[in-house]
């Protein structure tokens, strides 16, 4: 009896054994975690503050100037150039009233010189940047059958000039002077009393023209290319009158360096073609 006893507890502590044995498994080995590698970024883009660039220029300048001022636009990032454009004898008057600008382009030096006694432009800073030259233009169906300088005196005939205040209408009556020694002492006033309309800036004179609205008018070469519908009779050079542009950045400017960069590219290799393909000439 007291052996079967002894065996049933062998029996249960052995039983017991394997119960613990098989409900303890081993530890699994976990591999080691690397550590996360760090990507760089790249520094975010600085985006140039807007700056606006404030340009007056004569009329005549248009068309150049438009095109010059895209292109410095595209170079120089956030800045975009903004024109006005007039007779420059009014532009002249905006800016001694205190219109903002950074830029002045005139088609004569009587308006730059006004601005350097006013203080509003430095004398050294000032420099002739094209030349140009008048032409006569006439409507593309011609009907006043002009054909020479001289039809200009004829009777009945409706003329357009630029008014004698500006720049080009000084230049145009300064041509009738020279004129008056080939085609008589009297031709300049027979012209100007075909004239019907004064106007405030070559560009105006131009669309009277292009509208039919007078025979013939007296611009710039470089109006005349800017329009090539119209019809031209050549002023010879004995007869006249070249026109020098001065440009020059304004002493209160708010864009100092924008402005000296601007006139950079204006007087740059690029910058004389592009005035060049509108019809201007080099500084003479």
């Amino acid at each position: 009896m007291k052996y079967r006893f002894t065996n049933i507890v062998l029996l249960l502590a052995l039983f017991l054994a394997g119960c613990t044995s098989a409900s303890t498994p081993a530890p699994t080995e976990v591999p080691a975690t690397e550590a996360p590698t760090s990507v760089p970024t790249e520094a975010p883009t600085a985006i140039p503050e807007p700056r606006t660039l404030t340009v007056f220029a004569a009329a005549s300048l248009t068309d150049a100037f438009t095109e010059i001022g895209k292109n410095f636009d595209a170079a120089n990032a956030g800045v975009t150039t903004t024109f006005n454009f007039a007779g420059s004898q009014a532009l002249r008057t905006q800016i001694q009233e205190g219109a903002p600008v950074d830029v002045f382009a005139s088609a004569n030096n009587k308006e730059m010189t006004a601005l350097i006694e006013g203080s509003f432009v430095t004398a050294e800073s000032s420099q002739i940047f094209l030349s140009n030259k008048l032409v006569v233009i006439l409507p593309a169906n011609n009907p006043a059958g002009i054909d020479s300088l001289e039809d200009l005196a004829n009777a009945g005939i409706k003329i357009v000039f630029a008014a004698e205040e500006v720049p080009v209408g000084k230049y145009t009556r300064e041509a009738l002077d020279l004129m008056n020694g080939s085609f008589g002492a009297d031709f300049k006033d027979k012209v100007l009393a075909n004239v019907v309309s004064n106007e405030d800036n070559v560009k105006q004179v131009v669309a009277k023209i292009q509208l039919g609205e007078a025979d013939a008018g007296i611009v710039y070469t470089s109006d005349a290319v800017a329009a090539p519908e119209l019809q031209t009779i050549e002023i010879p050079a004995e007869l006249n009158v070249i026109a020098k542009y001065p440009i020059a950045p304004l002493v209160e400017s708010a864009n100092a360096d924008l402005a000296q960069a601007f006139i950079a590219y204006v007087l740059s290799d690029e910058g004389q073609a592009i005035l060049q393909k509108w019809g201007f000439a080099a500084p003479q």
